[in-house]
């Protein structure tokens, strides 16, 4: 258990640049949907160009013909769990700071928790209680620290900043839950379990080809968004981070949350996984610190973080 923490927070380390990347891009005027798209559409080729170095062209067009057979379950898995997700989360950027957008995304901790128990998956009190914790201390930093930095009304704000990254923190676990229900087989069933193609291809045993069908799954979403909000081109800089946010975030920490993922043998494991992804508000302070010169948190903003960390440390505990 402790060293599935460990991974998910390594994790959390490299998903926070999303949240300090996005907060430049938006400073620099980005439209937040290149800053969305963009990062799916390098992960693609970063993707199938490390899947055929590493396990060879044949296994590319294994994942193309996987995806093919089970394509209305990928569309909808990832044009929720990362078409949805980032395209919230990079909206809800443009209009408040990165600070606020990476505390209120933490909410993806208590979300998880809603997401198994709508799956049929039962938790024990001490799992519940743990992910409360988190949450509040997630609360009591954006209360703490975002707050007090916002400018402009608290109303839009709260609206078009805090609300779509409060969304987002619900489709990012519908959008994994629904590739481990496709592998793994669920302790309860109701219509959403038995709705789930049960994939059972070699091929879904690496992380990493679990995220290439999963981004390959969001590209019609940021076609139709593309089609529909029509945005101006971007920038030279705006393409170079978002770059670096498909990198980072988008292949190297979803492929080690995935991995994690896919060693949990209990629902107990994959919500302590999932709450370790509160980490990324302490990341992000730090990044945003060192980056962009963000003044350090207040003492109220350093109460929650300490409550985040010591739930992260009950979750280690419980089934250690």
């Amino acid at each position: 258990m402790a060293r599935l923490v460990l991974l998910g927070l390594l994790a959390g380390l490299f998903f926070s640049t999303t949240f300090v990347l996005n907060e430049l891009m938006a400073s620099q005027n980005g439209h937040w949907f290149w800053s969305a798209s963009g990062r799916y559409i390098f992960m693609w080729f970063i993707l199938s160009a490390l899947i055929a170095l590493k396990d060879g062209v044949k296994t590319l067009v294994g994942l193309v013909a996987l995806f093919t057979d089970h394509w209305k379950f990928w569309c909808v898995a990832g044009g929720i769990g990362f078409g949805g997700f980032y395209a919230f989360l990079c909206f809800g950027a443009d209009h408040a700071p990165g600070w606020i957008i990476a505390a209120t995304f933490q909410f993806t901790a208590v979300a998880s928790l809603i997401v198994l128990a709508v799956f049929g998956e039962r938790l024990s009190k001490r799992i519940i209680g743990t992910s409360l914790l988190i949450f509040t201390g997630v609360l009591i930093t954006n209360l703490g620290e975002g707050l007090h930095h916002a400018t402009g009304s608290t109303s839009s704000l709260l609206l078009m900043g805090a609300l779509p990254a409060f969304v987002a923190g619900f489709c990012f676990p519908v959008g994994n839950q629904l590739v481990w229900y496709s592998t793994a087989k669920p302790t309860h069933h109701n219509a959403l379990t038995q709705a789930i193609p049960h994939i059972t291809s070699p091929l879904m045993r690496s992380a990493l080809n679990k995220v290439w069908l999963l981004t390959t799954g969001s590209l019609p979403l940021w076609l139709v968004l593309g089609l529909f909000i029509q945005p101006d081109f971007p920038s030279t800089s705006q393409v170079f981070n978002t770059f670096l946010v498909a990198l980072f975030a988008g292949v190297i920490a979803t492929s080690i949350f995935l991995f994690a993922r896919s060693k949990a043998t209990t629902s107990a494991q994959i919500a302590a996984i999932d709450a370790t992804q509160a980490s990324e508000v302490l990341f992000a302070v730090l990044g945003g610190m060192a980056l962009l010169g963000t003044s350090a948190p207040s003492l109220i903003s350093m109460i929650g973080v300490l409550m985040v960390v010591v739930g992260l440390f009950g979750f280690a505990k419980i089934q250690a």
